[in-house]
């Protein structure tokens, strides 16, 4: 089959296309998907170029495999086995089903959750690998992935649209179910244009949310199509109170993909009791933290990665209903997902980048 191996850690010239990939085999409580369309997502960079390697400490750039440690390179911490092939925002149609899988599935058009949980323990986190970087993914013609992990969907979106959701919104969802974020109250959404950033602004107007979207000036027009009450630019020295601002005063929440200098703001902006949620560190991991506001104003700091597969099916469920609208920025067939890799690290786009099979 055709897929785009990653040989190793490094920049694109790491990843090569080739048409002489075996197909994968599905175990019993597998099955196999004929990939047509997978989306490409910040996890696909990092990983290839090790930035979650604790001794990278600067921006999401492309750049700092360098400074990383094979050994804690991965998400989780660990090294990344190579060949590997990556991409975890699936969507296809199941073609094989393994022995011990429904056989109702087979021939199904189906969205992938990319997390693979131990089928004995499946809350235990620690146990918990991604597709695309502790197991293949689907940046090839056919993916093998457990059967527990594939949601039937029926919906006249395209492959492409849905191959838009598994990693961005399934994140976006966990962190506005993490921080409970209802009906009337208000968030500030930072990386607004990005993937994750502009399902949260979706997601969270579909909870009836005071929604801030924060995003470059030369994105506020199409960030502002996505339905949120205000838009502000980043860039200025003091992001995060421009956006109170807007906001009319502190916020219940804020959910940021971005991180960097503009942490402690954040923190200041927030409502005694308010709540932060990340999932990422667009602008570095290194941040500072006076704990005097975390204590005396009562706030609650949360991370959200490993969501559990609820979160999924909620998620799977808001499309079937036409909750949510999917952003594609663009496609690229595989054979051009060096370019398809360059164009997202440029981050001129809104929305997701999708990677073509079909």
């Amino acid at each position: 089959m055709r897929a785009a191996v990653l040989m190793g850690h490094g920049g694109p010239e790491m990843l090569q296309v080739r048409d002489d990939v075996p197909v994968p085999v599905p175990a019993a409580d597998e099955v196999l998907i004929e990939v047509s369309a997978c989306g490409i997502n910040n996890t696909d960079i990092n990983t290839r170029v090790g930035w979650y390697s604790k001794t990278v400490t600067g921006a999401t750039s492309g750049a700092g495999f360098d400074q990383a440690q094979a050994g804690d390179s991965t998400w989780g911490g660990r090294g990344l086995e190579f060949p590997r092939i990556q991409g975890a925002d699936v969507c296809g149609r199941v073609v094989t089903v393994g022995s011990e899988a429904d056989e109702s599935l087979r021939g199904l058009r189906v969205l992938v959750d990319s997390w693979i949980r131990h089928p004995d323990d499946p809350d235990r986190r620690e146990l918990t690998g991604y597709l695309g970087s502790e197991r293949d993914g689907g940046f090839a013609e056919y993916c093998a992935v457990p059967a527990r992990n594939v949601y039937p969907i029926e919906t006249p979106l395209s492959d492409v649209e849905l191959a838009t959701f598994a990693c961005s919104w399934s994140t976006a969802e966990y962190m506005l179910q993490r921080v409970s974020l209802g009906a009337g109250q208000s968030v500030a959404v930072t990386g607004a244009s990005g993937g994750v950033g502009s399902a949260l602004v979706q997601l969270a107007k579909r909870r009836d949310a005071r929604v801030v979207a924060v995003a470059g000036r030369s994105k506020l027009d199409g960030v502002a199509a996505l339905g949120p009450d205000a838009v502000v630019a980043r860039g200025g020295n003091r992001v995060p109170e421009a956006a109170a601002r807007a906001n009319g005063g502190p916020f219940d929440v804020v959910a940021d993909v971005v991180g960097g200098p503009d942490f402690e703001g954040w923190l200041n902006v927030l409502r005694r009791g308010g709540r932060f949620v990340t999932s990422g560190a667009i602008a570095g991991p290194m941040v500072e933290l006076d704990l005097r506001t975390l204590y005396l104003k009562d706030l609650e700091l949360h991370g959200a990665t490993v969501l559990a597969p609820e979160v999924f099916a909620d998620l799977v469920g808001y499309i079937e209903r036409a909750e949510v609208t999917p952003v594609v920025a663009g496609t690229f067939p595989l054979e051009e997902i060096h370019a398809a890799q360059a164009a997202f690290e440029r981050k001129e786009h809104i929305g997701s980048l999708v990677i073509t099979l079909r």
